[in-house]
């Protein structure tokens, strides 16, 4: 392990699909090249290994569960035999009429699940087929306190301002933008939303989208001050190792005023200024 304050995340892309065996090939193999890589954490897209309903396939009702569970017990040991933390996308069987939770596996060096995040915000078609969740996951890997979310809670500031609050340092989020007909307006927001979520709230981002055609923006990784500083090919395979380093500063110019903002003080300034100038707002 480095030196507190950092860690090396392992950003993984590759074309999920609805081969539950076959992501779980892809996913085995990124576990083995992060370790060569030196990486403490290996982050997979949303659903990696179960395929995404709605996009992978149109019913969970044939769909396997034994075989996703057998294949995650084969991902855990891996993780255990290389002594990784693995964010793994993948979905979360719930009792029977409630619809599974959208969720990623926090897995531990020791190859057990840590913990589980499950997708909070879902979209209107998602909810045909997930229960969203209601809490969440937070974790610290050596002084590095990270938090998981997925997708769609990306549209939702108070997310992060909350996560912003609790001190976390590091957001790994997983994505699902892909196999779509053409190219969308997503090309142009979401890696740009999550910019600015990482400038406002001064995050390190780990975003990992699936890089199944059509994919309308690569996996990404994303320092404090907003900038995208390392990417995967587009619509391609791979890897990177990015690290993350708490102790280096970027370029912050709300720092002194973010708790300002957070408390609902949204002024930095006097709240009630007494000058009739200041209240007399129709003239010159």
């Amino acid at each position: 392990m480095a030196k507190a304050g950092t860690i090396k995340i392992a950003t993984c892309q590759f074309a999920v699909g609805d081969s539950v065996e076959e992501n779980s090939g892809h996913i085995q193999e990124f576990l083995k090249e992060a370790k060569k890589l030196d990486a403490d954490i290996v982050h997979f897209s949303e659903c990696a290994l179960s395929g995404y309903a709605g996009s992978d396939f149109d019913s969970l009702d044939e769909f396997d569960w034994d075989q996703l569970i057998e294949q995650t017990k084969k991902i855990m040991a891996l993780a255990g035999e290389l002594q990784l933390w693995v964010v793994l996308g993948s979905m979360h069987r719930l009792t029977e009429p409630n619809k599974p939770h959208n969720s990623l596996y926090l897995i531990n060096p020791a190859g057990q699940i840590e913990d589980r995040y499950d997708k909070r915000f879902c979209t209107e078609r998602d909810l045909n087929y997930y229960t969203p969740g209601n809490r969440f996951v937070t974790f610290e890997i050596n002084s590095v306190k990270c938090a998981l979310l997925i997708c769609f809670d990306l549209r939702f500031p108070e997310i992060y301002r909350e996560l912003c609050k609790s001190g976390v340092h590091c957001i790994i989020q997983s994505f699902y933008n892909a196999r779509q007909k053409e190219q969308s307006v997503h090309r142009h927001i979401i890696r740009q939303t999550m910019q600015a979520n990482a400038a406002s709230n001064y995050f390190w981002v780990s975003l990992s989208n699936s890089s199944a055609p059509i994919a309308p923006y690569s996996s990404c990784f994303i320092r404090p001050d907003g900038e995208i500083v390392n990417e995967l090919k587009l619509n391609k395979p791979g890897i990177m190792v990015n690290t993350v380093d708490i102790s280096k500063s970027f370029y912050d110019p709300t720092a002194k005023f973010r708790k300002l903002a957070m408390d609902a003080i949204l002024t930095n300034g006097p709240v009630k200024l007494d000058d009739v100038r200041n209240k007399d707002t129709k003239s010159l």
